[in-house]
This record gives C-alpha cells, structure tokens and sequence, in this order.
C-alpha cells in the first residue's frame, strides 16, 4: 500500500518512531540496521513504512555489515540511515570512520542505554558521548544532534540529513532509551513545509572529475556510482582524484580539506538554547533528556533566589566552545547534568579553564536525574544550604 513519505498531522508517537519518520521526510530511501534494544522500534517503523515510499529495508546479519551497506547505498546517491545502541554503535566504529574518509554522507540514530557491555539493555543513559566523537581511530571532526523529545526526535533527523549532505559527513543523532521510548504528541508539518537538503553533485566532463577537490564550504561535489564520472573511492589516504597517496604531505592536505569543513563552518553548525541565561550566576549545561529536568531545576532554584539558567547542547558535537568561554568570564559556575559519569563535563572544564569552576551532576544511567539533585548541587555551591 502506498502512503506519502510525509505523515502530516498530529500524531502520539515514540521518539524512535518520530525518528523515523523525520528520516523519511528528509528523503531517506535506504535503512540497513539489525536489532537492538532500545532502538529496534526506528527498525520496526521503517521496515513497516520504506516500502511504502518506495524504498528498501534491508536487515543486515550484524551492525558491522549495517553500517557497511548505508555507506555504500549513499555512494550509489541514496540518501541513507541505521540506527542502533550499546554493542551495535562500538561494531559501527570502524565503517563510520570510512564514511569520514571518503566525505560519505549518512546519518546515524544512536539510542543510548547504560554500558558498558550489554549494561542495561532496557534502560537509558548516555554514556556513548565521547565515543560519538572520538571512537573510530584517528583523527576527525563529526556532527552530532541531542534531541530532547520525541518532537525534536522528528526535526532533528531531518536536520541530520541537512547537515549530512551539505557538508558530506556521516552525523550522529544521540538520543537514548527514555526519549526513544517516551510517547507524546508530534506535529508534522506539510511536506512542501519542510526543509531538505540534497549533497552537491558532480558536473562537468566526467573524464576529468575530481571527486575529492573542495568547493563551496571546502565541501566537494559527489557523483553516485553508475553515473559515468571517473571515481575512485577508498580508505586509504588519497588525493582529489580519489587514488592512494602514502606521503605526510598528503595526510596533511586530505585531513585539512576533512576537518576544515566542520571546523570552518561551526557558526553555521552549531546550535545551542539558552533559558533564564542572561542574568544566571550558574550556568546549567545539559543536553537530550537531561535538559528537560535541567528546565525544572532552573525555575526551582530560582524560586530559592539562585540565579541559575541553561545552556542547553542541541549540537554536542561540534562542542560551543566560544559561547563557555564566554560565559566563564562572567558566571560564578558550571553545572553539567548528564547521565554518565562525566563526559561532556570534561569539555565544560576544558572550556572554562579555570575561570569558573564546574561541577558535576551525574550517575551511571539507569534512569533520568531529577531537578532536586540539581537543585541541592546549587544550593551547595551557593551556599544556600
């Protein structure tokens, strides 16, 4: 039965499900995935809906073979995604790290659960936030959403395929287990309402395309496979053309043109939301589920006559640097709510260098922090208590 791509209306829908569906108004018409909990349902709603749209479902013998496929589906010039948890994300390391390599653009739905090891399959944290930034090996730069509903669930899927072609990199949506399985009221707008963003393609005569030579925002063009451009793709360090160069000077170039397409573009990249900022003494920092609750603790602490507002990460990745360092020069601290251990609290220190202390509320996952445990870290930093 065919179905539009695009649900208009209202709808009750998990956060994986909205997820899904934001993939498929972004125009994503290839998934490869293999179940997991908590992120079988985005499996579960695209095989029921790509069909639908015309395009393919594929359920893949392991999460290393997942990846591998959504790399090569994108090659061949479709817009394609897998999502996973825990175990799956740690197998796809090594295949995002070619879709780096070769400037190939996918998305990469992340529904965290408590690790490490199988952990608490059934239970949210988000602990993979550093693994999202540096677990392939080597050096690179990525972009990674934090969505805080099952709404955002929806739009920042869409954004992820945005930014995805528009920059030819894979980009992560780190969700987890409680927004993913939370249920509530996503609007989808009319499909002609919806922004989506097609990579740049290749023109010109196709005997002498350089794959790889940077254009518009250091980002090249990409020609599919099958469409008679010459190509060459590979994890090797290579050159424009695409072909292995083992030289330092090559490295260089290669990784300048890979990085300095994020790394030059983080004002257009980078997005953040401020609450009750403008007079805060402490600066909450939070981001996906964590936020929410970081909502409540702000608005409690301030009934106690303690300035506090948030910062909410809606990019953790590429991190906001400037805007901590900003704030450090004005506020009396950081608190960083998060459910792990300290992961992006270490980029809050890094940041802050010593110009306001930070502090950390967390735990190892299992369920979300509640606004009180905010709200008694401020006060002890206030000296209220």
């Amino acid at each position: 039965m065919t179905k539009p791509a695009v649900l208009t209306g209202e709808h009750f829908m998990t956060g994986d499900e909205a997820a899904a569906e934001g993939a498929l108004a972004a125009g994503c018409r290839f998934f490869a995935g293999y179940p997991i909990t908590p992120a079988t349902e985005v499996a579960e709603r695209i095989a029921e809906r790509m069909p639908q749209v015309g395009g393919t479902f594929i359920q893949m013998e392991d999460e290393i073979a997942a990846m591998a496929a959504v790399v090569g589906a994108s090659c061949a010039g479709v817009k394609s995604m897998t999502a996973t948890s825990g175990p799956g994300f740690s197998l796809m390391m090594e295949n995002l790290g070619l879709a780096v390599c070769t400037e190939t653009p996918c998305v990469l739905v992340n529904v965290q659960r408590a690790g490490p090891s199988t952990g608490l399959p059934t239970q949210g944290a988000q602990g993979d936030m550093m693994q999202a930034r540096w677990g392939s090996h080597g050096h690179y730069d990525l972009i990674a959403l934090a969505p805080a509903s099952p709404q955002e669930c929806f739009h920042l899927t869409i954004e992820a395929f945005n930014l995805s072609e528009t920059y030819r990199v894979p980009v992560l949506v780190m969700t987890d287990e409680i927004i993913g399985h939370l249920s509530e009221r996503v609007v989808i707008p009319p499909a002609k309402a919806i922004k989506t963003v097609s990579r740049p393609r290749a023109k010109g005569r196709k005997d002498r395309f350089l794959p790889y030579k940077p254009g518009p925002r250091g980002v090249a063009p990409m020609a599919a496979a099958g469409e008679g451009y010459r190509i060459h793709v590979t994890g090797l360090t290579h050159d424009e053309r695409g072909y292995p160069v083992m030289t330092v000077e090559a490295q260089a170039e290669m990784m300048d043109r890979i990085m300095g397409k994020i790394r030059n573009n983080r004002e257009d990249i980078i997005r953040t939301e401020a609450y009750r900022l403008d007079d805060a003494d402490f600066v909450l920092v939070s981001y996906g589920v964590s936020a929410r609750t970081s909502l409540a603790a702000v608005d409690e602490a301030r009934e106690l006559g303690i300035r506090a507002g948030l910062l909410r990460l809606v990019t953790p990745w590429p991190f906001p640097e400037e805007k901590i360092r900003a704030l450090a020069g004005r506020v009396k601290g950081f608190v960083t709510v998060e459910i792990n251990l300290g992961q992006m609290h270490l980029e809050v220190e890094r940041c802050a260098g010593g110009r306001a202390p930070a502090y950390l509320v967390g735990h190892p996952g299992g369920t979300i922090i509640p606004p009180e445990s905010v709200v008694d870290m401020l006060k002890r930093i206030s000296g209220r208590t």
